[in-house]
């Protein structure tokens, strides 16, 4: 406030100083108002504290990653027109979206991972959909890898419920540890109990706590202290409503056989098809008043899609069909073959994995050598069909000079040409460019969101 004291300030008609006092009195009443409603002002800007509600984010941070991959790509026009956008100001790209939130380094499917994402300016943010004991629908990757994904096998009581116990690995080192703890063994309120924590595990482990570590090196517990929080389907709307964002939920495939017959003396019926789950999805929706446009339902299974199609047309719209049948190469053919049925039968979005969509041209080069990225057979004939293309997932892959040594699978196509950090720009540009995609998942979504913002999608 020195400025107000001792200084001109530039707000201020010092002119007045001369006038008659109720004059003056009058205008520097109505500066106080005026610093008090700026005050005000930025009171209400401050960031929500945890668990309060939020607001949409308009300032994009993209942290370092971004860039650091940019100048680790080989010099071409693409490096030169990202370096050219490296002091632009960001905003949200729907072409962004966040898989499982910001999972590369925030325990995924936590308020703090979804925050991360929209931080990064994903436009659409992410919860994977599996049901509880008491059949409520909650954020997990899979139904059953709460062992690998949250604290339950440090509490002995949730512990004893999974479906298989703690089983430590022998002396010799034949067997190794193993678990298997499932959102259908405990009620949502057992469920929500739990922490989150990076998704990892120790095979060698004798004990359940080794057993919960494990974690990647190329990831992090950074922000893991304290007990990330996990959450209910109708909390991650709320969230995401609260951010101003769009929706994708994915519908898990079930690993107990279907119907599902619940134990739980709070469970709303004993008839749990896989229609009835599908349908408890859309409701939800439904009962938060969000707007089909919004959304973009998931699921690996084609009859989700498909019973979406007949029977809640509005969301069907922009339901995405997760394809994996292109995970064999008789699976792949027959996939290609099937989009322009699939087509017709009212399927508008597919989604494969990265792999799928792009291939290498023996032919040509990238003029660094390289075999230049092309679109696949896969993108060819969805394109053909009249589909829309998503790809999945970016950022989960670890050091790319490691991907084809390791036959990494989301860029197992391209592997021949992922020689540093920088080609993973390479595989987006094609994915947007070449391909013609609609958007990508991805696992920390800045660097997605940087190559949106700069090629203006």
């Amino acid at each position: 406030m020195d400025a107000w004291f001792g200084h001109q300030h530039p707000l201020v008609d010092y002119s007045l100083a001369s006038s008659a006092p109720d004059t003056l009195s009058m205008y520097l009443t109505s500066v106080t108002l005026f610093i008090g409603a700026l005050a005000s002002g930025l009171a209400s800007a401050a960031p929500a504290r945890h668990g309060q509600q939020q607001r949409p984010i308009s300032n994009i941070q993209l942290g370092p990653r971004p860039f650091y991959l940019v100048d680790q790509m080989d010099d071409s026009s693409l490096k030169s027109k990202l370096q050219f956008c490296s002091e632009r100001r960001n905003t949200a790209s729907d072409f962004s979206i966040s898989h499982r939130g910001a999972p590369l380094q925030f325990p995924e499917h936590t308020e703090e991972s979804w925050l991360a994402a929209a931080r990064e300016g994903a436009g659409i943010l992410e919860c994977d959909v599996a049901f509880t004991k008491d059949l409520q629908l909650v954020c997990r990757h899979s139904q059953c890898d709460l062992h690998t994904t949250t604290n339950i096998l440090s509490i002995p009581e949730l512990a004893a419920k999974c479906t298989e116990p703690f089983s430590p690995a022998s002396a010799d080192g034949k067997t190794k540890a193993s678990a298997k703890c499932c959102t259908s063994d405990i009620t949502l309120a057992e469920f929500k109990s739990l922490c989150g924590k990076m998704d990892s595990s120790d095979s060698t482990a004798t004990t359940p706590e080794q057993y919960q570590n494990g974690l990647e090196s190329w990831r992090t517990t950074l922000y893991s202290p304290g007990c990330p929080k996990l959450h209910s389907h109708a909390e991650f709307l709320t969230i995401v409503e609260s951010l101003g964002l769009k929706f994708t939920s994915e519908l898990k495939t079930p690993e107990v056989p279907m119907p599902f017959t619940s134990a739980s003396e709070h469970a709303a019926h004993q008839n749990y098809t896989q229609e009835v789950y599908a349908q408890q999805l859309v409701d939800e929706y439904k009962r938060a008043n969000i707007d089909p446009s919004r959304v973009f339902l998931q699921s690996f299974l084609q009859d989700d899609i498909l019973y979406w199609i007949d029977a809640e047309p509005d969301f069907a719209r922009q339901a995405v069909y997760l394809d994996e049948r292109v995970d064999t190469p008789e699976g792949y053919e027959g996939a290609v073959a099937s989009l322009a049925d699939l087509a017709k039968r009212g399927v508008k979005i597919m989604a494969p994995p990265i792999f799928a969509l792009l291939a290498l041209d023996d032919s040509s080069d990238d003029g660094n050598g390289k075999q230049r990225i092309v679109p696949s057979k896969y993108a060819k004939a969805a394109k053909e069909a009249g589909l829309d293309l998503i790809a999945y997932s970016l950022e989960r892959s670890g050091p790319m000079e490691r991907v084809k040594a390791d036959g990494e699978y989301y860029f197992s196509s391209v592997a021949d040409v992922m020689k540093s950090e920088g080609d993973i720009y390479e595989v987006i540009d094609a994915l947007a460019r070449e391909v013609g995609a609609k958007g990508v998942f991805s696992d920390w979504p800045a660097t997605v969101t940087y190559y949106a913002n700069c090629m203006g999608l």
